[in-house]
């Protein structure tokens, strides 16, 4: 079987000439304030080093204006609060992100509810977790969104189809089981949320239509544990010594997969350009 790459590169690229056009129209063009993005940083992991300044460029590349704080790792959970409440109340910023991982003497819960629901760009909040369950307009995490528009776009069907979600964390796994499950265009899909205690995962993965996989662990989806045709979304990113690889084994699934994501330039520019998307939502309606 031939298969088919879906290239979130390209589809990004596309995806933020259209935003573009929107802050040239709705704002520049009306002489309105550009849409602005903060940033909150903390220590100096390499890897979301490496996220936020892609942000960065994604933000320079458009003509969102971006702040970042950049905290040390051993800063107080009050520090970090304060530069929230900051962000919170600064009229100028119409949306704000929280670097993850944090420290973890930090309450990571604590921090998520200290956010300003509606400068909640990363969809993290209670507020609008419980809008998104809801199938209520809000602010959606910028993966999960990443991952429905790609489908979209590559006008993949999820209606009727049989998705399986490996991995149930807050930031992929929870909410884009939601979303695919939920009554709509992009939804409709019938869910299996699988995680670390799920026995014989491949039970589930080789009856499905549509396989999501962010389970942390490179090449831990196997071509054996797939369906002829199967729809494969690697949304995992490793760096070790010679290549970045995804959660994928990417030579034993392709040939037999329809579509699969390559890592990198899969999901990664389509989680980026989302929060972009999201960030222009936050200062449309803070106009």
């Amino acid at each position: 079987m031939t298969t088919k790459l879906l290239d979130g590169i390209l589809l990004a690229k596309e995806i933020r000439n259209e935003i573009y056009k929107i802050i040239k129209k709705e704002i520049l063009n009306k002489n309105k304030r550009v849409p602005h993005l903060g940033i909150i940083l903390t220590g100096n992991n390499s890897s979301s080093i490496t996220y936020v300044n892609n942000k960065i460029k994604e933000c320079k590349n458009i003509g969102i204006k971006y702040s970042l704080k950049h905290l040390p790792v051993n800063c107080l959970e009050e520090e970090l609060l304060e530069e929230i409440i900051k962000m919170n109340q600064n009229p100028c910023i119409d949306g704000f992100i929280v670097q993850f991982p944090i420290g973890k003497h930090i309450n990571q819960d604590k921090v998520i509810l200290s956010i300003n629901p509606k400068k909640d760009v990363d969809g993290f909040h209670p507020e609008n977790f419980g809008k998104m369950a809801l199938d209520m307009k809000t602010f959606f995490p910028a993966t999960a969104l990443g991952i429905l528009t790609l489908l979209e776009r590559y006008k993949i069907q999820i209606s009727g189809k049989y998705t399986v979600i490996i991995g149930r964390s807050r930031i992929v796994g929870r909410p884009i089981s939601l979303l695919m499950s939920r009554n709509s265009n992009l939804g409709n899909s019938t869910v299996t949320l699988t995680h670390s205690k799920t026995k014989n995962i491949e039970y589930y993965t080789q009856q499905a239509d549509i396989i999501v996989v962010a389970v942390g662990i490179p090449g831990f989806l196997k071509g054996k544990m797939i369906k002829k045709g199967a729809i494969i979304i690697d949304v995992g990113i490793h760096n070790n010594e010679k290549k970045i690889l995804g959660d994928v084994d990417f030579y034993s699934v392709y040939g037999k997969a329809s579509y699969l994501t390559p890592v990198p330039g899969g999901i990664g520019p389509m989680t980026r350009v989302m929060l972009l998307k999201n960030t222009l939502i936050a200062a449309l309606n803070n106009r």
